[in-house]
């Protein structure tokens, strides 16, 4: 397939574009610093924009199967870039007819797991009071997913680890995995690859978790 991932210079748009690769698919990685991406590979293609612009970037997704966003805020300090960048991403892909779409956004943003414990529950709370504008940062921009005409997936991972991937993992369309505490940004990688072919998924937001 033929495949373009914006925030490929993050941890989980790095292994989308390293595990892509290595399944021999095209890829181009949109980045901003194209010396931060210490990816290689035959097929790769390297873009460079800011994302101030949706008429910079529709070369970047014309003609492909599918697009890949690793874009979000890397601290608090960052909140609104989420919902700013994917609003770029949908404008240059609407106006070039590119559908599929696979975004990260986070595990408190879609509904809480039933059954969990207290102390699931209670990890919740504090990590959402404390990260509150980051997640309402995700909840718009998968409002502004909701509105587009793309086929869309939100995937909602708990607290990210970097470890290998391994492919155990569970996802639950709709919904999250009961006592999913941690997933590993490769495996996230992995999950959204895993979707761009699932009709299940399309227009859905999707927990992912150990």
């Amino acid at each position: 397939m033929k495949l373009t991932v914006f925030g490929a210079t993050g941890g989980i748009g790095k292994e989308i574009v390293r595990q892509a690769l290595g399944s021999g698919h095209e890829v181009t990685a949109v980045v901003r610093d194209p010396a931060r991406l210490n990816v290689t590979g035959e097929g790769l293609e390297v873009f460079r924009a800011d994302l101030t612009d949706p008429e910079a970037v529709r070369s970047a997704v014309a003609g492909r199967d599918a697009v890949l966003s690793g874009l979000g805020a890397r601290s608090t300090k960052d909140a609104g870039i989420a919902t700013r960048l994917t609003r770029t991403v949908l404008a240059a892909m609407e106006a070039e007819d590119v559908r599929r779409l696979l975004v990260v956004s986070a595990a408190p943003v879609g509904p809480a797991p039933e059954h969990d414990g207290l102390l699931d529950r209670g990890m919740r709370g504090l990590v959402s009071a404390l990260l509150k504008n980051v997640y309402a940062d995700l909840r718009e921009m998968e409002t502004e997913l909701a509105r587009s005409s793309t086929d869309w997936t939100s995937v909602r991972p708990p607290r990210l680890q970097n470890k290998p991937v391994s492919g155990v993992y569970r996802t639950v369309v709709g919904g999250f995995p009961a006592k999913g505490r941690f997933a590993g940004r490769a495996d996230v990688a992995h999950a959204m690859l895993s979707m761009i072919d699932d009709a299940g998924t399309v227009k859905q937001g999707v927990g992912v978790a150990y």
